[in-house]
C-alpha cells in the first residue's frame, strides 16, 4: 500500500467516521431483518414440505428459480411495483436467503434415522410430538448451517441495496466506483467482507456451543 492511498484512508476515517458508522448500521439492520424473515419463512416452508410431501417439488423448484436470478435483477423488477428504498431491497434479500435454509432443513429432517422414528412411535408419540421432539432437534445443526450460508449471502448481496436508495455499505462502494476512488472501494469491500466473516465465525461458535456432541473426539 503506497503512502498516498494510506493517507486517503486515514483522511476518510478522520473526516467521515460518522458516515461509515451510519452506513455500517444500515447494512447490519437490513441484513438482520432479511435473515430473520428468511429463517422464519424457510423453517415454516420446510415444515410444510415435510408434512405434505406433494408440495416439496413445487416449493423447492420455485425458490430455486428465484435463487438463480441475480439479486440486482430482482431489485429492478420490484422497482415499478414498490418503488425504491428498503422494502424492495428487503424482499430481494429474503428471496435470496430462503433457499439455503429451506434446503438444509429438508435435508436435516429427512436424514433422521428411521429406527429413531419407529422408536418414538413405539413409545406412543404422536406425529406432532415426533416432529418437535425428535426430528427438529436432530435436524437443528443442518438448519443452523443453512442459516449461516444464508447470512453470508445476504450480507454480501446487501451491498446492492444502495443502488435503489436503501443505504448500507454499498453506498461507499458505488461512490468509489463513480469517483474512481480506490480508497472507498477498499473501505466498502473490506467492511462487507469482515462483516460476513464475523457473522460466519459467530454462527460457527454458536454451533459448537449448542451442539457440542458433534465435535467430541471419538
Amino acid at each position: 500500500m503506497n503512502d498516498s492511498l494510506w493517507m486517503q484512508l486515514t483522511a476518510y476515517f478522520s473526516n467521515n467516521m460518522h458516515v461509515f458508522l451510519a452506513t455500517g448500521k444500515e447494512h447490519i439492520i437490513i441484513s438482520l431483518l432479511a435473515l430473520l424473515c428468511s429463517a422464519s419463512i424457510g423453517i415454516v416452508l420446510g415444515y410444510v414440505t415435510c408434512k405434505y410431501k406433494r408440495t416439496e417439488k413445487w416449493i423447492v423448484s420455485l425458490l430455486q428459480v428465484l435463487r438463480i436470478m441475480p439479486s440486482l435483477a430482482v431489485l429492478l423488477l420490484l422497482i415499478p411495483i414498490m418503488g425504491t428504498g428498503t422494502k424492495p431491497a428487503l424482499i430481494a434479500l429474503v428471496l435470496l436467503g430462503i433457499p439455503p435454509i429451506l434446503m438444509n432443513m429438508i435435508a436435516g429432517l429427512e436424514s433422521v434415522p428411521s429406527f429413531l422414528l419407529e422408536a418414538a412411535h413405539g413409545v406412543g408419540m404422536s406425529e406432532q410430538q415426533v416432529m418437535w421432539r425428535v426430528k427438529f432437534p436432530l435436524a437443528a445443526p443442518m438448519i443452523l448451517t443453512g442459516i449461516k450460508i444464508a447470512a453470508i449471502e445476504v450480507i454480501a448481496s446487501a451491498t446492492l441495496a444502495a443502488k435503489i436508495g436503501a443505504g448500507g455499505l454499498g453506498e461507499i462502494i458505488f461512490t468509489g466506483l463513480g469517483l474512481n476512488r480506490v480508497d472507498l472501494l477498499l473501505i466498502g469491500g473490506f467492511s462487507v467482507g469482515i462483516l460476513a466473516i464475523t457473522v460466519g465465525v459467530m454462527l460457527d461458535m454458536s454451533e459448537r456451543i449448542l451442539f457440542k456432541y458433534r465435535f467430541l473426539k471419538r
